[in-house]
This record gives C-alpha cells, structure tokens and sequence, in this order.
C-alpha cells in the first residue's frame, strides 16, 4: 500500500485509508464543533445558551472519553510496536492538559450570567488549542496507525476502544462522529461498529441528537 506523505483530516478524509476514518472522524468532528462554537459566540443569547451548554456537556464528555482511550489504549499500543513513540507521548499528554483547561475555561463560560465576551474569548482559546493539537497529534499517529500497524492489528486495538465506551457516551458519540460525514466517510466509521450499534446510530440515535442537542 502506498501511503500519502501528509496525513491529515484538516481537509477532510481524502488522504487517510478507510480503517482510520473511525478514528479520524472523531476530530473531524472536534474541529467542526469548535469552528460551531465560535460563530455562535458572538451573537449567544440567554434564550439559546442553556441550549449551547447541554451541546457543550455532551461534546466536552465525548472528548474527555476519546483522550482517555488514547492515554490508557491506543498510546500504550503504539508504544509496544513503535521504539519512537515513547517520546512523542510525552508532548501529547502535555497538549490533553492544555485542552482540558481551554474546555474548562469553555464550560466557565456558559454558565448563566456569565459576562459578555466570556464565550467568545473562551470559544477563540479552545479553537487554536484543538487546531494546534490536532495537527501535531496527527502528524505522528496517522503514521503509526497506516505504516507501522498493520489494518488487522489497527483494527484490533480500536475494537478496544469502542467496547470501552460507556452506553451514555455511545449514545451520542455515533451520530456525532457521522454528523456532516459523506457517504464514504461514514461507511469506514459504521464497519468498525457492531452491527447493532450501527444501526441505532443512524436511526434511533441520530433522531435524537437532532432533536436534543442541533441548534445551529
């Protein structure tokens, strides 16, 4: 298999094999979501921000799982297989820090009587801390997961990972992670699923995700 040298999902899942496309598309959708938040900063009013914050808990609880599988599954996995990973990890650890204070400041903000300019300094801060991390975390995992694991072995340890997932952060976490995904897209993510979770997040689940947390 030849792998394209830039692996990245800024732009979308075009250069990523479909076995990652589970995994990418959960910052797909971090990116998409910070990019949300930061419109409707500006113009949140008290009408729609109680809203925006039980969106927010959702997606905050969603991210917090997602970090916790990398630092107790995938990174340990990729440090048995990968003699570099070691020291990469360090600074990834460093970044789920920093991201929690900028999701953090984020909740803060929401809170009711929360100061104007709140939200979106807060927005502003969590956008350019998940970009940044994003961007680092992909330049090194997306090749451990395309050229030194093979699609098998990947596909193993991500099995791990989705088993590990609570039913409340299942819940939302299927029709979040296809939200906005093309046909392709959502096709690699759904073939890692079991069937029975497939099938509730693109009906059941997806019904009420629209209905309890879109507001954009």
């Amino acid at each position: 298999m030849i792998v394209q040298a830039h692996l990245s999902t800024e732009n979308g899942l075009d250069s990523l094999p479909k076995h990652v496309h589970g995994f990418a598309l959960m910052h797909v959708a971090m990116r998409r979501d910070a990019r949300r938040l930061l419109s409707v900063a500006p113009v949140l009013t008290e009408a729609k921000v109680g809203k925006v914050a039980d969106w927010w808990r959702q997606v905050r609880a969603v991210i917090d799982w997602h970090h916790h599988t990398e630092d107790d599954i995938l990174w340990p996995a990729l440090r048995e297989r990968v003699l570099a990973f070691a020291e990469t990890e360090k600074a990834m650890h460093a970044d789920h820090a920093a991201l929690d204070d900028a999701m953090d400041a984020v909740t803060a903000a929401l809170r009711p009587g929360r100061q104007r300019g709140e939200v979106e300094a807060a927005a502003a801060g969590f956008d350019t801390i998940i970009q940044d991390h994003l961007r680092a975390e992909e330049s090194v995992v997306f090749k451990a997961f395309c050229v030194d694991l093979s699609a098998r072995e990947y596909s193993a340890i991500e099995q791990r990972v989705i088993t590990s997932a609570p039913l409340p952060i299942m819940q939302f976490l299927v029709p979040w992670m296809l939200d906005g995904a093309d046909s392709a897209g959502a096709a690699g993510a759904a073939a890692a699923m079991p069937p029975p979770v497939r099938l509730l997040g693109t009906t059941v689940l997806r019904w009420n995700y629209h209905r309890q947390y879109r507001w954009w």
